[in-house]
């Protein structure tokens, strides 16, 4: 499976880069492929280093105004660079099976609510998961129940994502809705 994965090039506390390393570690294990944001820097270095470590593929998708801090791979690993962040997102729903988003600042809120829209509009099924490293995405969760309470979703909160609190619920998640277990 080819699991984007949408979170910060910051350098984090071990309260976050723990998760993420082992979510990189069971997605490295299981055969799986990292789709990312493509960065040599903070959580996307920790989550890609974890992932290859552990034997999974990478597929990274820079931007070009970003493409100086873009990791270095070779062959079978590929490394994409998009003109804008537009065609960056959409490169990276197109070359996945499944999303999960990570912590991250407004870069990832805002790849995580487009990726929420067009599935909401029924441009993409594939399965999508925030995980929910130490509480970090509590009040994101609480406003999308309030807008699925109140009449704004058009869909169950629950036919868009799943909240995963620990890499291993988020990852058999995906497996489980992919049918790959």
């Amino acid at each position: 499976m080819n699991i984007c994965v949408f979170l910060s090039a910051a350098d984090l506390p071990d309260r976050y880069t723990r998760p993420a390393r082992e979510f990189a570690e069971l997605l490295g294990k299981g055969g799986h492929t990292l789709v990312w944001g493509g960065s040599e820097s903070g959580l996307m270095k920790v989550v890609a280093d974890g992932v290859q470590e552990a034997g999974g593929g990478l597929v990274g998708v820079s931007v070009d105004f970003l493409a100086d801090r873009a990791r270095v791979v070779s062959a079978p690993d590929e490394m994409v660079i998009a003109r804008d962040l537009a065609e960056r997102k959409a490169l990276l729903l197109e070359k996945a099976d499944a999303v999960v988003i990570m912590v991250g600042g407004t870069g990832t809120l805002d790849e995580a609510t487009e990726i929420l829209e067009l599935k909401k509009h029924g441009k993409h099924t594939k399965p999508v998961v925030l995980l929910n490293s130490a509480g970090f995405y509590d009040g994101l969760k609480e406003q999308f129940q309030r807008m699925e309470d109140e009449g704004f979703l058009p869909v169950p909160l629950t036919g868009l994502v799943f909240f995963a609190e620990e890499p291993v619920g988020a990852l058999a998640y995906l497996e489980e809705a992919m049918g790959t277990q």
